[in-house]
């Protein structure tokens, strides 16, 4: 069974340009759970521009599911979530100004800074995951750091599928079956969407989340939210 965890970062966008509350994030969040949805994602910046660090706190009592926080591990951001303790840290090598994630960790170069970290969250009881891109070499490295789980960097994947190239799976089912032989669970994330979902998670062995956001609610506009996050859970059973 692989998960469906929604990112609502989109969310906090449109509420944030309008400077209210409208879409209220608490009542999407516990909406998307109603759906079906089986964890919520959120990815806070420091420049607070999408989700605030204040959301974090405040979905903290309405996440019954599983909640995910992804994001750089800054001394602010470690602080937040060894401060909620949420089901899952996902670490993210995020530059300050980027627009969205472009790129895995380098877990060989950053290993000793990455397995600090990680035996951070996991003494506070937080399950682990690390953002990789599908090189072998970077699934060796985040099994060294004693992460739970890598998730597998997609966006080359649904770049090149929409290409009709569904060889670009390949590396990344590859990659998976090497981290469950390691060890080491795997999630994925980046760029899925109702188009190339079901074909991913058919080829990828042991696939235990995929975190969704923009593409999710994007559909979501004009299929409906309830209806796209029941479209998603279907393709993925």
């Amino acid at each position: 069974m692989t998960k469906l965890s929604v990112n609502v970062n989109k969310i906090a966008t449109l509420r944030n340009s309008r400077g209210g509350n409208t879409p209220n994030l608490i009542k999407v969040a516990t909406d998307i759970q109603n759906f079906g949805g089986e964890g919520i994602t959120i990815h806070p910046r420091p420049d607070e521009r999408h989700i605030r660090y204040q959301d974090a706190y405040d979905l903290k009592s309405i996440v019954t599911t599983e909640y995910n926080i992804e994001g750089n591990p800054i001394p602010k951001f470690m602080d937040l979530v060894l401060e909620i303790k949420p089901t899952q840290v996902t670490l993210v090598p995020d530059e300050e100004n980027a627009i969205t994630s472009d790129a895995g960790w380098d877990t060989k170069k950053h290993n000793h800074f990455l397995k600090e970290v990680i035996s951070e969250f996991k003494r506070n009881g937080i399950r682990t995951s690390i953002f990789v891109d599908p090189v072998s070499e970077m699934i060796e490295g985040a099994v060294a750091t004693g992460a739970d789980r890598i998730e597998l960097y997609t966006e080359e994947f649904a770049s090149e599928y929409a290409k009709g190239n569904q060889k670009a799976v390949h590396p990344y089912a590859v990659c998976a079956q090497q981290a469950i032989d390691l060890g080491i669970g795997v999630n994925a994330g980046h760029d899925l969407s109702l188009d190339n979902i079901k074909f991913f998670k058919e080829n990828i062995p042991g696939l235990l989340e995929v975190s969704i956001g923009h593409a999710l609610i994007s559909e979501s506009i004009y299929l409906g939210l309830e209806n796209v996050v029941n479209m998603y859970l279907h393709r993925l059973k």
